[in-house]
């Protein structure tokens, strides 16, 4: 199983990033996918999770209405757009593979992570 993000930068307060994620070694179409995030001195925080299909999807209240993540079966792709970005934004972004997922309860777990793409917000 392997991941490679890209897409990361430096940005200014209120600009915009798409993190991409290609995933390889097993069945993408298969999986609910994440996006994780880490700061400098925290824990990871789960971001964005999706189903299979792409119709169900979480979000943590931090980046709700501001992050859209999507993904494309066919290219085996994992997409997080980032919008009006925040310094506290600033991390690590990784893309994970889901091994366990509900989304009633809001509980997920993740199996396999990439090495992560770093997005830098600040003016």
């Amino acid at each position: 199983v392997q991941f490679v993000e890209s897409g990361g930068g430096m940005v200014q307060p209120g600009g915009s990033l798409r993190l991409s994620c290609v995933a390889s070694g097993f069945t993408f179409s298969n999986y609910d996918m994440s996006w994780v995030r880490q700061a400098p001195g925290k824990g990871p925080e789960l971001v964005s999770v999706i189903n299979p299909g792409g119709k169900e999807t979480y979000y943590a209240d931090s980046v709700k209405g501001r992050f859209t993540i999507s993904r494309d079966n066919a290219k085996n792709m994992l997409y997080l757009q980032m919008n009006n970005l925040q310094p506290e934004d600033t991390s690590l972004y990784y893309c994970a593979r889901v091994s366990y997922s509900d989304y009633d309860l809001k509980e997920y777990e993740n199996d396999y992570w990439g090495q992560g793409t770093q997005v830098t917000v600040s003016s």
